[in-house]
């Protein structure tokens, strides 16, 4: 997809993110914008149809992928459950939450038969008894849609469901600049190292990778593991 092409795609996410900046409800932006997509006013622009191309790396190749059998696997924002449904294929016990019912509504109904736990959930108010309880938490391109005091409450929330020895595994669009200048209208806004680091809060940092991926344009990312030890 060409950046017209793109930007297109991303038109009514953009509007209605600009629109939630300072309101109440900062994150529900996200539901208007899968309840529009189900009646074709809309396109949610991550919607894709494939698992991230950078998790599905980080598993390993083909023949050698990593072995999810007896862990819990938690994905944050999940949407339609493409990277969640990669994992329960790994092995892993996959819980998957979004923000938006609509669009947990819809990974079910896309998903018949499927062994992951679809729930509708809020990162900033997570249920208790996810406190310490997955051996993996995924994050793969939802806090970059979050603009202003929310992001960095995002950012916090995002170790507190590792377990002991549990991994975290943030994926997101990068940026090389300590202090960018963020346009509200141009919502993704790619994470600092600063707001990387912050992600894994009390967690120790195992790998940090910066590269450009393969799309047109390429465009600058971020895959970081944290552990807690």
């Amino acid at each position: 997809m060409g950046i017209d092409e793109e930007n297109a795609a991303r038109h009514r996410a953009r509007e209605l993110a600009a629109q939630a900046i300072g309101a109440a409800d900062e994150s529900g932006w996200f539901e208007l914008l899968y309840a529009e997509a189900e009646t074709g006013g809309a396109i949610v622009p991550w919607a894709d149809g494939d698992t991230n191309p950078h998790l599905t790396e980080w598993a390993g190749a083909r023949d050698e992928r990593r072995d999810g059998t007896g862990k819990r696997a938690l994905v944050v924002g999940c949407g339609l459950g493409y990277d969640a449904e990669f994992l329960a294929g790994l092995g892993y016990a996959v819980t998957a939450f979004d923000v938006a019912p609509t669009a947990i509504e819809r990974a079910v109904r896309e998903n018949p038969g499927s062994r992951v736990t679809y729930v509708t959930a809020d990162l900033l108010a997570l249920p208790a008894d996810w406190a310490g309880a997955f051996d993996l938490v995924v994050e793969a391109y939802t806090v970059q849609p979050l603009y202003g005091p929310v992001r960095g409450r995002a950012l916090a929330a995002l170790h507190v469901p590792v377990a002991p020895r549990g991994t975290l595994l943030v994926i997101a669009r990068a940026t090389t600049d300590p202090d960018p200048v963020r346009d509200p209208a141009m919502m993704p806004w790619a994470l600092t190292r600063r707001e990387l680091d912050e992600a894994g809060g009390p967690l120790r940092l195992v790998t940090v990778e910066q590269f450009f991926d393969d799309e047109d344009p390429p465009k600058l990312r971020w895959r970081a593991e944290f552990r807690r030890d």
